[in-house]
């Protein structure tokens, strides 16, 4: 089964982060949080948007930038609105890492600049500034995923009630 790493650089937003985190525990990806965060893991508003899936969780907490850098190998993608690539236009290996920076500054613009080949960017209007955090990871997760044929996700549903004639 192929692996999907998503990475969050400094989250700020409880809400943003326990969305995300249903995402990876609905699809299976990995979630790797990068410190300091702008809340504390305890926090209600976090655990709400996230409901009863932190069972499915499979997360690691990490430090800082370097600390996650150290412990992992990548592939690495960048998600930023300074991305010269569309990110659907990327074919994403196994074991990728998208990697998503701070809702109010994003990556550090250091990085971007050493790694221009792996930011990718949505495409949106001009006048707008970015999407929302928790919508670009679930976006950009489920590209991966499609990409990869939803390889280990169900992908029919069951009615309980009624039966298909």
């Amino acid at each position: 089964m192929k692996e999907l790493n998503i990475v969050l650089v400094e989250p700020q937003i409880p809400q943003n982060t326990g969305n995300i985190a249903r995402t990876c525990a609905a699809t299976g990806a990995r979630l790797h949080i990068v410190k300091p965060m702008g809340f504390t893991i305890d926090d209600k508003k976090l655990k709400r948007a996230g409901l009863d899936y932190w069972n499915l969780l499979d997360i690691t907490y990490y430090d800082n930038i370097q600390d996650f850098f150290s412990k992992n190998d990548g592939p690495y993608y960048y998600f930023t609105t300074k991305g010269q690539h569309i990110y659907s236009d990327v074919n994403y290996p196994d074991k990728a890492y998208i990697v998503f920076g701070r809702e109010d500054a994003g990556l550090d613009e250091t990085l971007l600049y050493e790694n221009p080949d792996f930011c990718v960017r949505v495409p949106m209007i001009g006048e707008a500034r970015s999407l929302n955090l928790s919508n670009t990871v679930c976006l950009a997760a489920y590209e991966v995923l499609r990409q990869w044929g939803f390889e280990h996700l169900k992908t029919v549903g069951e009615l309980t009630k009624y039966t298909w004639r």
